[in-house]
């Protein structure tokens, strides 16, 4: 069954796969149950993360720069994972770009291409996108922009990785599609915990339960 948030999300999806010749809702209706080496796959870009990679736990998260929710985790629920799980060495964390419109792919492009392989780096502009998110739905180009100058980048070397060179957004976009019809993602954010998703509340608490359940001796 497709729910209205999956259908929602296919809606908002239609301008991205469409170039592919992809059906979006075809994309959800097809999606198969996920195992977790289906999840563990690096599809796509490759995989950008904070914290060992022999950590007992890791978290992947799927996400929109311009997804209202995603934002308010990443300000209200994330630093708090990190601090006491990240930073700790208990969890490895991973971000995973699912932009639900060209806005939010054009922002990851940026934030991909800025970075490159500097993970620390890479969540620093994607704090700095969803802080800025507002003004990133208003004024896109000029936001994009400003952000990646902060980071050290120059307008020239933005307009190029977002307008200029297509590969950076097509792998993004290889890895929207996997998600969605391998791992039945629909929405963000949507996480998966050690392999499974995370079917709880994008609230701490729900996470400090969910890992503390995991890291027992």
């Amino acid at each position: 069954m497709i729910t209205r948030r999956a259908f929602t999300a296919a809606l908002l999806l239609t301008g991205l796969v469409t170039l592919a010749g992809l059906s979006p809702l075809r994309l959800i209706a097809d999606a198969r149950a996920q195992s977790a080496a289906d999840v563990a796959r690096q599809a796509g870009m490759p995989d950008i993360a904070l914290g060992p990679t022999d950590a007992p736990v890791t978290i992947i998260e799927y996400a929109s720069m311009t997804c209202p929710h995603c934002a308010h985790f990443n300000s209200d629920v994330f630093p708090k994972i990190k601090s006491e799980y990240i930073d700790t060495g208990k969890v490895r964390y991973v971000f995973r770009e699912f932009p639900l419109d060209e806005i939010a792919l054009a922002a990851s492009a940026m934030a991909r291409c800025v970075a490159k392989d500097d993970a620390p780096k890479y969540f620093a502009l994607v704090d700095l996108l969803f802080k800025g998110q507002k003004d990133l739905v208003e004024a896109p180009v000029a936001t994009i922009n400003r952000i990646g100058k902060q980071a050290g980048s120059s307008e020239q070397a933005i307009k190029a990785c977002v307008d200029g060179d297509p590969s950076t957004k097509q792998k993004i976009n290889a890895g929207l599609q996997y998600a969605n019809e391998k791992l039945a993602v629909g929405g963000t954010p949507t996480f998966f915990i050690n392999g499974e998703m995370f079917k709880g509340a994008p609230e701490f608490d729900a996470f400090d339960q969910k890992i503390k359940s995991l890291t027992k001796s």
